[in-house]
């Protein structure tokens, strides 16, 4: 690589980790991930053999570590209470406890979603010429579609918002069936398959490209937990479906323990997530 040349790896328009030559003869090397979630980037001085982490500044660190534990408890918290809605749904006797249930567990997922949004708008930013990641001024919203990590968190933080949709509809009482397939079934599906999409870009992003198994990564390891939650959840909304003809659903074993084990699965990412910060 010559000085100043590029590197670039990733999938489309997205780039997830970048190597470049610095001036002084080093190599640095930027990935996505790692610089949203623990605020480092790999450098390797001329003639040495290794590559040493070297962390943003104080202020951006102090951020990723807060918004990280934010998004972090929101998830576990909140999947512990899909998964509890779950339950109380499948072996309780009053649906609307488990509605409630829900709508609680709701919130923390659009606590955790916005949380994860604004850890990679706020994500320090790399400075190519000191080979170091440079802080930037803290921002509520920002448009950048073409950053896989922005894409991924936004699409994560709509799906949130759109369950939520789900859940307050779920409260109305004297639906006919097609307003419940309308109003509560249809969202209950754009929001699975927000989470599918954002989920795997997330696996974009950890992979560098195409995604595949990467079992000593602690981030590859939740972004396949959170999947593999949101292939359950859209199991459990295929299962919910009203049927016209009849007047019931499809399956609803499938719909509670679907929606049940796909839960538990966001909370044990949101645990994983703990662990995974500057």
């Amino acid at each position: 690589m010559s000085q100043h040349e590029e590197h670039s790896e990733g999938a489309g328009p997205f780039t997830t980790r970048l190597t470049w030559r610095l001036v002084d003869g080093g190599t640095a090397v930027w990935e996505s991930r790692l610089a949203r979630k623990r605020g480092l980037v790999a450098v390797r001085a001329a003639g040495e053999p290794e590559f040493r982490s070297r962390r943003a500044d104080s202020v951006s660190v102090g951020r990723l570590r807060r918004l990280n534990d934010v998004a972090a408890g929101a998830f576990t918290v909140g999947g512990a209470l899909f998964a509890l809605g779950a339950g109380v749904a499948q072996f309780g006797s009053g649906d609307a406890t488990g509605a409630w249930i829900y709508c609680a567990g709701g919130l923390f997922f659009n606590t955790g979603g916005y949380a994860s949004l604004l850890q990679a708008i706020n994500a320090p930013r790399r400075d190519s010429e000191a080979g170091a990641l440079a802080a930037r001024r803290w921002r509520w919203w920002s448009y950048e579609p073409t950053r896989i990590d922005w894409l991924s968190t936004f699409l994560l933080f709509v799906g949130t918002l759109v369950f939520g949709i789900n859940l307050l509809n779920s409260l109305l009482q004297g639906l006919s069936l097609h307003q419940v397939n309308r109003l509560i079934w249809a969202p209950d599906m754009v929001g699975c398959i927000l989470f599918l999409i954002s989920g795997h870009l997330a696996l974009v992003e950890v992979c560098h490209g195409r995604p595949g198994v990467r079992a000593r990564d602690l981030g590859w390891w939740i972004v396949a937990i959170n999947q593999f939650g949101s292939v359950l959840f859209l199991v459990s909304a295929l299962a919910a479906f009203t049927r016209p003809a009849t007047g019931s659903v499809v399956n609803a074993d499938i719909a509670n323990w679907g929606t049940l084990t796909g839960a538990l699965c966001f909370s044990a990412g949101g645990v994983l997530q703990f662990f995974e910060r500057p």
